[in-house]
Protein backbone atom coordinates (compact mmCIF):
# COMPACT_ATOMS: atom_id res chain seq x y z
CA UNK A 1 0.00 0.00 0.00
CA UNK A 2 1.64 3.58 -1.28
CA UNK A 3 1.45 6.07 1.26
CA UNK A 4 2.76 9.30 2.21
CA UNK A 5 5.07 10.52 4.77
CA UNK A 6 5.75 14.17 5.82
CA UNK A 7 9.87 14.94 6.79
CA UNK A 8 12.02 17.65 6.96
CA UNK A 9 15.50 17.57 5.95
CA UNK A 10 17.51 20.75 6.30
CA UNK A 11 14.65 22.73 6.95
CA UNK A 12 12.55 21.36 4.19
CA UNK A 13 9.69 19.71 3.88
CA UNK A 14 9.00 16.71 1.85
CA UNK A 15 6.72 14.10 0.75
CA UNK A 16 7.93 10.92 0.29
CA UNK A 17 5.49 8.24 -1.25
CA UNK A 18 6.24 4.69 -0.72
CA UNK A 19 5.56 1.19 0.61
CA UNK A 20 8.22 1.35 3.56
CA UNK A 21 7.65 1.60 6.88
CA UNK A 22 7.16 4.94 8.36
CA UNK A 23 9.58 4.91 11.38
CA UNK A 24 11.98 3.56 8.52
CA UNK A 25 11.65 6.77 6.24
CA UNK A 26 12.12 8.99 9.00
CA UNK A 27 14.99 6.91 10.15
CA UNK A 28 16.29 7.67 6.66
CA UNK A 29 15.64 11.53 6.37
CA UNK A 30 17.27 12.16 9.71
CA UNK A 31 20.32 10.22 8.51
CA UNK A 32 20.73 12.79 5.36
CA UNK A 33 19.70 15.86 7.62
CA UNK A 34 21.87 14.67 10.06
CA UNK A 35 25.28 14.90 7.50
CA UNK A 36 23.75 17.85 5.61
CA UNK A 37 24.02 19.85 9.21
CA UNK A 38 27.50 17.95 9.63
CA UNK A 39 28.47 19.16 6.51
CA UNK A 40 27.58 22.66 6.65
CA UNK A 41 29.27 23.17 9.63
CA UNK A 42 32.30 23.32 8.46
CA UNK A 43 31.54 25.48 5.06
CA UNK A 44 30.95 29.29 5.58
CA UNK A 45 28.58 29.63 2.95
CA UNK A 46 26.38 26.76 0.86
CA UNK A 47 22.91 26.26 -0.53
CA UNK A 48 20.75 23.52 0.24
CA UNK A 49 21.43 21.92 -3.30
CA UNK A 50 25.18 22.14 -3.03
CA UNK A 51 24.95 20.71 0.80
CA UNK A 52 22.83 18.23 -1.11
CA UNK A 53 25.05 17.43 -3.62
CA UNK A 54 28.01 16.73 -0.85
CA UNK A 55 25.93 14.95 1.17
CA UNK A 56 25.02 12.61 -1.66
CA UNK A 57 28.84 12.10 -2.86
CA UNK A 58 29.61 11.71 0.87
CA UNK A 59 27.41 8.97 1.04
CA UNK A 60 27.74 7.16 -2.00
CA UNK A 61 31.48 7.15 -0.70
CA UNK A 62 30.53 5.75 2.47
CA UNK A 63 28.46 3.08 0.38
CA UNK A 64 31.31 1.96 -1.83
CA UNK A 65 33.98 1.58 0.89
CA UNK A 66 31.58 -0.76 2.84
CA UNK A 67 31.17 -2.85 -0.34
CA UNK A 68 34.99 -2.91 -0.84
CA UNK A 69 35.16 -4.13 2.55
CA UNK A 70 32.27 -7.00 2.13
CA UNK A 71 34.18 -8.03 -1.09
CA UNK A 72 37.19 -8.14 0.78
CA UNK A 73 35.63 -10.14 3.52
CA UNK A 74 34.03 -12.33 1.44
CA UNK A 75 37.03 -13.05 -0.79
CA UNK A 76 38.61 -14.02 2.37
CA UNK A 77 36.04 -16.39 3.20
CA UNK A 78 37.06 -18.29 0.07
CA UNK A 79 40.19 -18.20 0.82
CA UNK A 80 39.87 -19.50 4.14
CA UNK A 81 37.76 -22.53 3.25
CA UNK A 82 40.14 -23.42 0.64
CA UNK A 83 42.82 -23.55 2.57
CA UNK A 84 40.41 -25.72 4.93
CA UNK A 85 39.23 -27.97 2.52
CA UNK A 86 43.17 -28.64 1.40
CA UNK A 87 44.15 -29.18 5.02
CA UNK A 88 40.84 -31.93 5.62
CA UNK A 89 41.77 -33.63 2.39
CA UNK A 90 45.44 -33.93 3.64
CA UNK A 91 44.68 -35.03 7.17
CA UNK A 92 42.03 -37.60 5.30
CA UNK A 93 43.02 -40.99 4.36
CA UNK A 94 43.32 -41.66 0.62
CA UNK A 95 41.14 -44.54 0.44
CA UNK A 96 37.82 -42.27 0.69
CA UNK A 97 38.54 -40.34 -1.85
CA UNK A 98 38.43 -43.26 -4.66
Amino acid sequence: MTKTIDVEIYGQRYAIRGDADDAYIRRLAHFVDDHMKHLAEGMKTATPSKLAVLTAINLAHQFFESEKKRVQGEDDIDRRMVTLMESIEEQMPTSLFR
